[in-house]
C-alpha cells in the first residue's frame, strides 16, 4: 500500500483529498504547514508521493519543494503541486523548483487519482 503525504493548510481540501485517496486504498499522512514536513524529514519518515499546496502559512510550497529536493531525504519522491495558482508561468515555476507534476484546483474527484497515479 502506497503512502501519500498531503501538505495542505485548508482543512476542507485535506479532508477531500484524504477521503478520495483512502477510498482508493492509499495510506495518507497529513501536514498543514511546512514545519510538519520538516519534522518528518528529521524523523526520516518518507512517503511514496507528496501532494504539495503552494500557499502554506509558514514556508510556501515552492520553497519547501526546493528544501526537500536539496536534502538527502527526498530520493525520487514525486512532488505534485496542487494549487489554485493558475497564472501563466506558475506551472513552470513549480516544475523548476523540483515539482514532478502540477494539478490545478479545484481538483476533480473523478480524475484526481489518475492524475496522481501517473507520477507513482
Amino acid at each position: 500500500m502506497k503512502t501519500i503525504l498531503i501538505v495542505e493548510d485548508n482543512e476542507k481540501n485535506r479532508y477531500l483529498m484524504r477521503f478520495i485517496l483512502e477510498k482508493n486504498k492509499y495510506t495518507v499522512w497529513e501536514a498543514c504547514n511546512a514545519q510538519t514536513v520538516l519534522d518528518m524529514m528529521n524523523q526520516d519518515r518518507k512517503p511514496d508521493a507528496i501532494l504539495m499546496d503552494i500557499q502554506l502559512p509558514d514556508i510556501n510550497g515552492i520553497e519547501l519543494t526546493r528544501i526537500i529536493r536539496q536534502s538527502g531525504w527526498d530520493g525520487t519522491i514525486p512532488i505534485i503541486a496542487i494549487t489554485s495558482y493558475a497564472m501563466t508561468g506558475d506551472r513552470g515555476i513549480a516544475l523548476d523548483a523540483g515539482c514532478t507534476g502540477y494539478i490545478e484546483k479545484p481538483i476533480n474527484p473523478e480524475t484526481i487519482i489518475g492524475e496522481i497515479e501517473q507520477y507513482l
